[in-house]
């Protein structure tokens, strides 16, 4: 087929000899608002500003405490080291005129869905800002905030300050992601015409910059929200009766504002990607029989694109929220612990989580810094395995995260109260660090074609599509056993150590429990930067494989790319395997939380959720058909999306038969119009169906309530429901992510040769088996990572309500 295809090109003039153009997505250069006005002001001007900027924060950071100081420095030193690493990456060449080509337009489509989206994002947040600033001034007050003298305008202004702030924050992650992936993936095919090293060095500075820029965001974010209200509030100050231990509770709208803009992101970015991918797949590779990325195929384009809104900017997004949900909720649980223990000075404990995702910044960079590349260069020379040079600068970053880790606890979390407490919870965030070492080796396991699971899954195709459907399922559903109990353990030893710890309440009661496994969970998230790169890694080198494709590069260069593409899909699973882990123990804390804010609106006791009760059993469920129904309603997005893609593609294989033979060109800017439109109007659904659920079965059982005389009933069914969705969450999250990561390098162990190679029956049968897990791994199941914990953040915002 090749020979004939070579041959009609240079009989017929193939388009491929020629000077190649690409469509222009956008009608114009995109720059997101609040850059376009920084670049508007004189350089002297806005160097004053920034100046003037830095000292206004780091003055509220010396009126509140030494440790915010020391986080503001440690993250703008990170900021710094993350321009170094943008400059390094920039400095690379482009490669040749086509490659550049094919990269502006993937960069012109990007930017162009990524502003319409970002745009429908902002107008639905701003709404539900109003929503919230209502139900704030109109709601009931604790008796905590009556007594700190706060009341219901200022909890209400600052909340909603709060919850636009997350917002914002969240969304510049999301843009930052997707910047620096759509100008690697360039300079990442150019490098591989050279060596794999280099191509992998790149690959990893750049996704290294974007997750520098998003956890430090995170954290900055929080330090200067805490200290800004610290400061404005006079916590602490002669006369004041606002205690610091009430702060964190006020930063809860943070999470919830990230939480909102990630689901969104995740949804219209995983629908885009996959229906372009499966769009692309069905027609190109199934019925076409051309190879994956052949510049022929009109949905490669988007499909190329969607790998930068679907995996850059929807999953910075994804760990910013993580991150920023896991800070705030550990704050809480620190500033009630220290409360009710008494202890002198509390602001060790509840700025814990701040010192270390401030270290994580600097253990990751060295581990970025440590993956080097060699003198030796050229395509042809022998490649190296990626995963295990990724290994090893993850193998750097736990080593100096377990140091670190220790050097936090001493420092912060001492108290003569329980001299040997900080060594307990030392202990504890060594637990979360093996959490999170065992998820990314178990999600490993069972997705990298090197081990039995996808190689049996890969010999499954041999005898048909079925049998590789059959295998993947079960392969998916296996691998939900390990990681339960890997989370199951890691939760009661933390919690055990944490209670063990010496810390008591005023009746003696062991209160450091829940404390234990947050300092866990912030363990597992200590390496979170560099665990963000490795998946930002993976998109990059699947857009250079693309790029290196539709250029017509060597097939030595595609080779190198190759290798780099089938590592990437197996750090994407393993980055989703530990969002999973962290979502999972981050949801344990926020349902402490509600459940302690329940208590604080009740005047009453609220410490269990009996679901012997009929109504909070059917919250239960219908927290379990939440899950089931979100994750039904992505999914038929994407094959929805992907069917009005594969009907385009069809049509231009049929109206323009020359594009087979190179003689006329595919349009590629229909495609990526069709994916774009039809992926916004879909993510709608399915993300109003997660925002209205909670609220409108709290309400609901709220006035049952009212009616038989059960006052909390509301609050119980909205903890069942939280509760099972949560569970349920976590289980299909495991399944949909390691069954569609398996079925991807299924298919890709085939095409390097095994089973009969590219084209064979075994090979289609796979094809078959990746398309069915794409809406699985890159949209419903990523999208149940955020789902989770916005469940959580949303109740705990809107407790109240269901008083």
């Amino acid at each position: 087929m090749d020979d004939d295809m070579e041959s009609g090109s240079l009989l017929m003039g193939s388009y491929l000899d020629r000077p190649r153009t690409f469509p222009n997505m956008k009608t114009k250069a995109y720059t997101p608002l609040i850059f376009r006005i920084f670049m508007g002001i004189n350089v002297r001007v806005l160097l004053i500003l920034l100046l003037l900027g830095l000292g206004a924060v780091f003055y509220i950071g010396a009126s509140t405490s030494p440790i915010i100081v020391f986080v503001l420095c440690i993250c703008i030193l990170s900021f710094l080291f993350a321009i170094y690493l943008t400059k390094w990456v920039l400095a690379k060449d482009e490669g040749p005129p086509e490659m550049v080509q094919i990269s502006d337009a993937i960069r012109d489509g990007a930017e162009g869905f990524f502003r319409t989206q970002y745009g429908t994002i902002s107008k639905m947040a701003v709404l539900l800002a109003i929503v919230i600033l209502c139900i704030y001034l109109f709601r009931s007050t604790t008796p905590q905030q009556e007594s700190s003298g706060i009341g219901r305008a200022t909890t209400a202004y600052i909340t909603v300050a709060a919850f636009l702030l997350g917002a914002v924050c969240s969304g510049i992650a999301g843009y930052v992601g997707m910047w620096v992936s759509v100008r690697a993936n360039v300079r990442v095919s150019s490098a591989a015409r050279r060596s794999a090293r280099e191509a992998l060095q790149i690959a990893v500075r750049a996704g290294g910059f974007s997750a520098i820029v998003v956890v430090g965001m995170a954290v900055i974010g929080v330090a200067i929200l805490y200290a800004t209200f610290y400061v404005l509030l006079g916590v602490d100050s002669p006369g004041s009766i606002m205690k610091v231990t009430d702060l964190p509770l006020l930063l809860v709208g943070y999470g919830f504002g990230a939480s909102f803009v990630a689901l969104f992101a995740q949804l219209g970015g995983g629908i885009y990607t996959k229906a372009a991918d499966v769009g692309a797949d069905l027609v190109g590779k199934v019925e076409q029989g051309i190879p994956e990325d052949d510049p022929r195929n009109p949905a490669v384009i988007a499909d190329l694109v969607g790998d930068n809104v679907g995996d850059c900017a929807a999953r910075g997004a994804d760990l910013f929220e993580s991150i920023a949900a896991e800070i705030i909720s550990a704050m809480i649980l620190g500033g009630t612990m220290a409360d009710r223990c008494k202890i002198e000075d509390p602001s060790g404990f509840i700025l814990f989580p701040l010192v270390v995702h401030s270290f994580d910044l600097v253990i990751s960079s060295i581990g970025i810094l440590s993956i080097r590349g060699v003198r030796e260069s050229g395509a042809k020379a022998v490649i190296e395995d990626p995963m295990a040079i990724l290994q090893k600068g993850y193998s750097v970053t736990i080593f100096l995260a377990v140091i670190t880790f220790g050097v936090s606890t001493r420092w912060l979390l001492y108290t003569e109260q329980a001299p040997t407490a900080w060594f307990n919870f030392a202990l504890c965030g060594l637990v979360g660090i093996i959490t999170a070492y065992a998820f990314v080796w178990i999600s490993k396991y069972y997705t990298d074609y090197k081990y039995e699971p996808v190689r049996t899954l890969a010999l499954s195709s041999s005898t048909g599509h079925g049998t590789n459907i059959i295998a993947g399922i079960s392969l998916g559903l296996e691998s939900t056993a390990l990681p339960v109990l890997v989370i199951s353990i890691s939760i009661v030893s933390a919690f055990w150590l944490g209670q063990t710890s010496g810390l008591v309440d005023e009746s003696g009661n062991p209160t450091g429990g829940l404390f234990g496994t947050a300092i866990a969970t912030m363990g597992m998230l200590s390496t979170a930067a560099y665990v963000l790169t490795m998946d930002m890694f993976g998109p990059i080198a699947d857009n250079a494989g693309g790029i290196v494709e539709m250029s017509n590069q060597p097939e030595s260069v595609r080779e190198i790319t190759d290798v780099l593409d089938a590592v990437g899909n197996t750090t994407k699973a393993t980055t989703k395997g530990f969002a999973i882990g962290s979502a999972a123990l981050a949801s344990f804390l926020l349902f402490s939380a509600y459940m302690d804010e329940v208590s604080s609106f009740a005047h009453t006791s609220f410490q269990q959720v009996d679901i012997a009760i009929p109504e909070v059993f059917i919250g239960g469920l219908l927290g379990s058909m939440l899950i089931f129904l979100f994750s039904a309603w992505a999914c038929s997005a994407v094959g929805r999306t992907a069917q009005e893609v594969v009907n385009e593609v069809r049509r231009q294989f049929i109206e323009r038969p020359g594009i087979m033979d190179y003689r006329e060109k595919p349009d590629y800017g229909r495609c990526v119009a069709i994916v774009a439109s039809a992926s916004l109007r879909e993510m709608i659904k399915p993300g109003a169906l997660a925002i209205v659920s909670p609220i409108m079965i709290g309400l609901l059982f709220r006035i049952i309530g009212h009616l038989t005389g059960h006052p909390l009933l509301g609050a119980k069914v909205v903890a069942a429901f939280l509760m099972f969705a949560t569970v349920s969450g976590i289980l299909m999250a495991l399944f949909l992510n390691t069954a569609g990561g398996a079925w991807d390098n299924a298919k890709k162990f085939i095409e390097t040769g095994a089973l009969g190679g590219k084209g064979s029956d075994s090979h289609k049968a796979a094809v078959t088996g990746d398309t069915v897990g794409d809406p699985f791994k890159d949209t419903a199941g990523p999208s149940l990572h955020v789902l989770i914990k916005m469940l959580a953040t949303i109740t705990l915002v809107m407790a109240p309500v269901f008083l």
